[in-house]
């Protein structure tokens, strides 16, 4: 349950769209109409997001707000305004305010934010717990795994948290290399300030510096307010950037700028913002082999690689699926209300036999799949969904992923009265072979596959590391660039 506190002296229209938008069970809303009584409940109850208005009878909501801070920096705060210009919400922001939102509320926007606000509360708040064999409480952000290669990274972590220096996560997609940046933030001197996470591949090029770096009004067609960058609202945190191998050539030349500087203009804008932040950033290609071929600045990645941890593969954890399958499969009962007590032999030889080309990830989709055809307390082989074989290419990754059968006979054979996420996992086959496919005709260009499938390259992507899916002949068309 998210726990949101909404501090406006509104008695009527502000509450009745909060408590409408975010009803329970899924959400908990307390209302303060003043800014000691907000302070008052946060002091007593610390909520996950605080929708703070900018006008409040006792004190001004940059004075809370500033309250707010000094006792826990990490509680994302909204602001919410009647003025359009917002210069006051916009010096919050400055100083690390999630973000701003213009009354009367748009429920929708209210909505998308205050989720985003949720996700990055969870994201500082659940500790990534370090165990070497199965916790004992089933801990969201629990890394688990006690070979060789994990204890390794468990070292790394231990040796680099306290060390203010950039780190980088290197490590096959669904390896798990937001958790470790997560430990890392815990573990470090910045853990009680903010802690930000951007995924590079998921933001089209021409946003992303502004994501990053903010914008100044009419710096671009629809610019048409001032905005503040995860770079200046993170100042004095800790911010992780995943899938820095895809960001764009021209905008590493900032990145490495700030690395050094610690400081950069806003887009359109003159002004340099100071800034003091902590980068972690992550990644599944080979950086050193993309610097040599040109496709990424290879002072930025020595700069980045001051020290690296490497994630294992799944299949190179030794000993460590069974653990994994244990850990989930009681996490996952939970979740989907089911009660399985024990797994099969059968079911754990083929779990550990298998490969795992897509890693942790497709492990646990693996198993909420078993999980949802399951009956009785014990997760039979005939529960898990077909397996992939080993392979090396997307196309031989796709494999037998609709273990050979028409997708007819497919789809009739998960149609049972357990089955609760059909259309997900068709779907997700369909996907896995038609995106290998594709990608084997234009050998492994992703420019070309994605005009063919007629979907964004960022789309594609996203797709391909949800799946798991690797691109061995990543031939890249000179228009891409």
């Amino acid at each position: 349950m998210a726990h949101l506190l909404l501090i406006d002296d509104d008695v009527a229209l502000v509450p009745e769209q909060v408590s409408q938008a975010f009803a329970a069970p899924t959400h908990r809303v307390d209302i303060a109409h003043t800014g000691a009584a907000g302070l008052a409940q946060i002091s007593n109850d610390p909520p996950d997001v605080i929708l703070l208005d900018v006008r409040l009878p006792d004190q001004s909501g940059l004075d809370v707000y500033l309250q707010i801070k000094a006792l826990d920096a990490r509680i994302p705060v909204i602001f919410i305004t009647m003025t359009k210009g917002a210069e006051l919400a916009i010096e919050a922001m400055k100083l690390g305010a999630f973000e701003y939102l213009f009354k009367p509320l748009n429920l929708n926007e209210l909505r998308r934010v205050v989720g985003e606000a949720v996700e990055v509360s969870r994201r500082m708040r659940q500790p990534a717990v370090m165990a070497q064999e199965l916790p004992a409480d089933d801990v969201d952000g629990a890394i688990v795994g006690g070979c060789a290669a994990m204890l390794d990274v468990y070292k790394s972590i231990g040796r680099v948290a306290a060390q203010d220096v950039p780190v980088l996560i290197t490590g096959e997609s669904g390896t798990g290399k937001e958790l470790v940046a997560r430990a890392v933030y815990q573990h470090g001197a910045r853990s009680k300030g903010p802690f930000l996470a951007l995924n590079c591949a998921a933001i089209p090029e021409n946003l992303l510096e502004s994501e990053l770096f903010g914008h100044e009004k009419g710096a671009f067609t629809g610019a048409d307010r001032r905005r503040i960058g995860k770079f200046e609202q993170c100042n004095g945190g800790t911010l992780f950037l995943d899938e820095i191998g895809d960001m764009p050539i021209a905008l590493q030349a900032k990145i490495l700028r700030l690395i050094q500087e610690q400081e950069f203009e806003r887009v359109g804008g003159g002004e340099t913002i100071r800034t003091d932040v902590r980068l972690i950033a992550a990644t599944h290609r080979d950086l050193r082999a993309w610097s040599e071929e040109g496709k990424f600045r290879a002072d930025l990645y020595y700069r980045l690689g001051v020290f690296t941890i490497r994630l294992p593969a799944l299949r190179e954890r030794d000993g460590d699926v069974a653990t994994l399958v244990h850990f989930y499969v009681r996490k996952f009962s939970q979740e989907l209300g089911r009660d399985i007590r024990e797994i099969s032999p059968e079911a754990m030889a083929r779990l550990s036999a298998y490969s795992w080309p897509g890693n942790i990830r497709e492990l646990q989709s693996v198993l909420k799949q078993a999980l949802l055809r399951a009956s009785g307390p014990t997760l039979l082989d005939s529960f898990l969904p077909e397996l992939a074989p080993s392979t090396a290419t997307p196309a031989e990754a796709s494999g037998s992923a609709t273990g050979g059968f028409p997708l007819d006979a497919l789809i009739a054979e998960r149609l049972t009265p357990e089955m609760a996420n059909l259309y997900a996992e068709v779907h997700g086959l369909v996907d896995r072979v038609l995106l290998a496919r594709v990608l084997e005709h234009t050998n492994g260009n992703q420019h070309q596959a994605a005009k063919i499938l007629g979907i964004a390259r960022q789309t594609l992507r996203m797709k391909l590391r949800d799946l798991g899916l690797q691109v061995t002949h990543a031939v890249e068309s000179s228009d891409e660039n």
